[in-house]
């Protein structure tokens, strides 16, 4: 599904990804893990596109086809989605009118009729009980007063609305509680299906624990250090980084 090929990339003319190499196949999840400023949001604003990040070298690949100059409009028509790690408020603008339409959009894009209001409203509340979010903050502007849990629900929430094929979340369980986390994570569970991927990006074993990779991938200054499976990252919970060492044997952090 996503080929990422010797992929190099710069904010501000500060080389931040130094060759990246991964593959994501359908139906996996990835466990993206690393200290701060080690890339990892930089990775995921790449993916999706977004424009404060300058790609200078490499490419992306997304069902073979090369996105790299893709505009995020693009990219989102084709499935890719980003759980942002601190969701922005959008007074005003209610997460009904929002949410029908994103998926009319995409609608548009497959040459499909809009969504009627009744199909929408169905497809609303399977969503609601499917990742367990309350109806409350769905009846609410985008995000307008919500606490940092309940920002991380909606993503979730939306995710679900709009089916991705490669959904990205960005250190989704930053700042969340016991409870939300377990809620989150279970809305994450349910959306896992054969034809889709998910790319996780935390600094933490604990989400892991309850959205269980099938990959871990350790980024450190710019690049891939090791990869690996699930336990990965219990060794990373117990050990740190120290003792991680690149392919020409250079020490970890």
């Amino acid at each position: 599904m996503l080929k990422i090929e010797n992929l190099h990339a710069s904010i501000e003319g500060k080389e931040i990804l130094k060759g990246i190499n991964l593959e994501i196949n359908e139906g996996e999840v990835h466990a993206i893990m690393g200290p701060n400023g080690s890339g990892k949001s930089t990775l995921a604003s790449v993916i999706v596109g977004r424009d404060y990040v300058q790609i200078t070298d490499g490419r992306i690949l997304y069902d073979g086809e090369d996105i790299t100059k893709w505009s995020p409009e693009e990219r989102a028509l084709k499935g890719v989605f980003l759980g942002f790690q601190y969701p922005v408020e959008i007074p005003g603008v209610s997460m009904v009118n929002f949410l029908r339409a994103a998926i009319n959009e995409q609608r548009k894009y497959r040459g499909e009729e809009p969504i009627s209001p009744s199909e929408f409203l169905r497809i609303m509340r399977e969503k609601k009980n499917l990742v367990g979010i309350d109806s409350a903050l769905t009846n609410r502007s985008v995000n307008e007063g919500f606490s940092g849990g309940e920002k991380k629900k909606n993503e979730i929430f939306q995710m679900a609305m709009l089916e991705p094929r490669l959904a990205i979340l960005d250190e989704t369980d930053s700042g969340l509680d016991i409870d939300a986390l377990r809620t989150v994570a279970q809305g994450v569970n349910a959306l896992k299906r054969p034809d889709n991927a998910t790319i996780v990006i935390t600094h933490y074993q604990r989400l892991l624990n309850y959205i269980v990779p099938d990959f871990v991938h350790v980024l450190y200054k710019g690049k891939i250090l090791k990869s690996s499976g699930k336990e990965l990252a219990l060794e990373l919970e117990e050990k740190g980084y120290d003792w991680l060492q690149d392919d020409n044997g250079n020490g970890g952090i």
